[in-house]
């Protein structure tokens, strides 16, 4: 997957498009992200340890990963990846050419 935990990431379709956010979880096998404030979905919740209160609380729901695309410098950009001299693999810019500094 082209995304991972903690990359700052563009929305490109649906009803936040346009919108940017932190990546808080990655679902690999659905291909599916969480972006923070990203997608807001209401849960009906019972009262609880944790939420004793219960009621109805806002979350953020998951998106298709091929509906994100990742910022770097400000602006968002496709990625490739690459190997290095020393063996290592890396994400870098296809727009810019430049590597992509791990957990943004």
């Amino acid at each position: 997957m082209h995304i991972k935990k903690n990359d700052i990431v563009k929305i490109l379709s649906g009803k936040d498009k346009g919108k940017t956010g932190k990546v808080l979880k990655v679902f690999l096998k659905s291909n599916r992200i969480i972006v923070e404030g990203v997608n807001l979905v209401k849960r009906h919740t019972k009262p609880s340890q944790q939420n004793q209160q219960g009621g109805i609380i806002e979350k953020e729901g998951t998106v298709n990963a091929s509906n994100a695309m990742l910022v770097i410098n400000g602006k968002a950009s496709r990625t490739g990846k690459k190997f290095l001299d020393d063996g290592k693999k890396v994400r870098y810019s296809k727009k810019t050419g430049e590597m992509v500094s791990e957990g943004k």
